[in-house]
């Protein structure tokens, strides 16, 4: 083995995290995602010939359906056919599934979640984030909708300095507070 001799010793110097000591702010959307698990319902599957619902048939479905299985979940109850379903069966569904499910929801599982961040963007406290450099947070594991990074945006630019989107090694410029 060959030792050599005169090479200097370049100590290494300890990794900073630029981002971490930065002032910039990460909201995640996603760890705003609905905790509940979310159940869905669709009347299609109760329809006469794909064509009607028959009350005395669908009573009988309704008081036969295993409802525990939404016990504190979301019951999303929806149609994917095209049938007009009339609203005192929504109203069944309401009433048989009102001792298990947290709450029960008219619409698809998009729509709930589109629904879902507009009410709790509408209670978001904006305050915390004034005068701040923002990063919106994408790219994640749960499916967040695009009108809820729209509305935080909008909410979002009459107070902060900036908004950025994506991770913060490599963000998409979003908006910048004139000078």
């Amino acid at each position: 083995m060959k030792i050599e001799k005169n090479k200097k010793f370049i100590p290494i110097k300890p990794l900073v995290n630029k981002v971490e000591k930065s002032d910039l702010f990460t909201i995640n959307l996603e760890n705003f995602y609905p905790p509940e698990t979310l159940h869905e319902f669709d009347l299609k599957d109760y329809l006469f010939r794909g064509l009607i619902l028959r009350e005395k048939d669908f009573r009988e479905a309704v008081a036969e359906h295993d409802w525990a299985q939404y016990q504190d979940g979301i019951l999303l109850v929806f149609n994917s056919a095209e049938a007009i379903i009339p609203m005192w069966a929504y109203m069944l569904i309401g009433v048989a599934s009102s001792d298990f499910a947290k709450a029960v929801y008219h619409g698809t599982k998009d729509e709930y979640i589109g629904a879902y961040y507009r009410d709790f963007l509408a209670k978001y406290d904006i305050t915390a984030h004034i005068d701040g450099k923002i990063i919106l947070k994408g790219c994640g594991k749960k499916p967040v909708p695009p009108s809820a990074y729209m509305e935080l945006t909008r909410l979002l630019k009459p107070h902060v300095k900036s908004i950025m989107f994506g991770e913060p090694c490599s963000t998409v410029p979003i908006y910048k507070r004139p000078k």
